[in-house]
C-alpha cells in the first residue's frame, strides 16, 4: 500500500469517527508535508529512521508546539496502519514529542475589562464582551452558538466544544441583560447568537469576532494584545482568585485532560506579579 492510499483510508476512518472538517483539513496539510518529503512511498518501506530524518528537517523552522502537532499526526497515521494490519510493525512507535516551555497564560485585569466596557459603542459589542468574559468559551464555541442554546432562567448555555463534546456554561445576570438588549435590537431571523453588522442574517465567523475585539481594544486604548482566548484565561484566573479548585475549572473550561488545566495553577503568583508591574 502506498502513502496516498493509506491517507485515503485514514481520512475516511476519521470522518466516520466524527472528526471536524477543520481537524481533517489540518491533518490533510500534515499529510501533504509528509508526502512532499517522502514522496508516495510504499508504507512498508517507511522506517523510524526515515521519519526521524523528516522531522529533524522540520525542527529547524518550527516551534516545538508545531513540531509536536506534526509528530502526533505521524504517530496517529502509522498507528492506524498498524492496527488495521496494513503494516506488521509501527515505525512511529518510538517517536517522542519535543519538550515544551511552560508559558504562563496571558490574562486581563479588572481595569482592562472596565476600559473595554466603556469603549463599547454597540449592543453587539457589549453582549459579545460580556459573554466571552463570563463564560470562558473558546472562540469556536462562540461562533457556533445559537439563540436556542441559551437557558435564560438558569443563565446558562449549551456549547459544542472540541471533538463535538457538549457542555453547559453559565453567564452572569449582567451578561443576560446585555444579551437580551442586543437580541431585542435585531430584526433578522438568523438563529445564531451573534451576527455580523453588515449582513445581519449571517453568523459572525471567528475572524470577524477577532477583528471586532481588536477594534474594541484600540478604542479602549488597552496596553495589552486582545484576542478571544485571553478572555478564557481571564475567566480561569477569576475562578482561581475566588477559590475554585482546579478540577472544577477543568470541567468549566471543557478540558479533557487535567494536565491542560494545571498551567492555570501558576496564575496565582503570576497575577500578583502582573498587578505589581502594572501599578507600582
Amino acid at each position: 500500500m502506498i502513502l496516498s492510499e493509506l491517507w485515503r483510508l485514514y481520512e475516511t476512518d476519521k470522518r466516520i469517527q466524527g472528526f471536524s472538517p477543520k481537524t481533517l483539513k489540518a491533518y490533510a496539510l500534515q499529510h501533504k508535508m509528509l508526502m512532499k518529503e517522502l514522496s508516495d512511498l510504499d508504507i512498508a518501506e517507511i522506517t523510524l529512521t526515515l521519519l526521524k530524518e523528516y522531522l529533524a528537517k522540520q525542527s529547524n523552522r518550527l516551534k516545538p508546539s508545531s513540531l509536536g502537532h506534526r509528530i502526533r499526526f505521524v504517530r496517529s497515521l502509522f498507528r492506524y496502519a498498524f492496527e488495521e494490519t496494513y503494516l506488521t510493525s509501527n515505525p512511529s512507535l518510538k517517536l517522542r514529542e519535543p519538550k515544551m516551555d511552560k508559558r504562563i497564560p496571558k490574562f486581563l485585569i479588572e481595569e482592562d475589562i472596565i476600559h473595554l466596557k466603556i469603549a463599547c459603542q454597540s449592543l453587539r459589542e457589549r453582549a459579545l464582551l460580556e459573554f466571552l468574559y463570563s463564560t470562558g468559551c473558546r472562540v469556536g464555541e462562540v461562533e457556533k452558538i445559537n439563540i436556542e442554546d441559551l437557558n435564560w432562567e438558569n443563565c446558562s448555555a449549551i456549547v459544542n466544544g472540541k471533538g463535538s463534546k457538549q457542555r453547559e456554561v453559565y453567564f452572569t445576570t449582567e451578561c443576560k441583560v446585555w444579551l437580551k438588549k442586543y437580541l431585542a435590537s435585531r430584526e433578522d431571523n438568523c438563529k445564531a447568537l451573534f451576527v455580523t453588522d453588515t449582513h445581519p442574517s449571517r453568523r459572525m465567523a471567528i475572524p470577524t469576532i477577532r477583528w471586532a475585539l481588536k477594534r474594541l481594544a484600540d478604542r479602549g486604548e488597552l496596553e495589552v494584545n486582545l484576542y478571544p482566548h485571553r478572555f478564557r484565561h481571564t475567566y480561569a484566573c477569576q475562578l482561581l482568585d475566588n477559590g475554585a479548585p482546579l478540577d472544577f475549572i477543568q470541567g468549566m473550561l471543557g478540558h479533557e485532560k487535567a494536565s491542560t488545566t494545571q498551567i492555570y495553577a501558576q496564575l496565582r503568583g503570576e497575577r500578583r506579579r502582573e498587578l505589581y508591574r502594572r501599578f507600582f
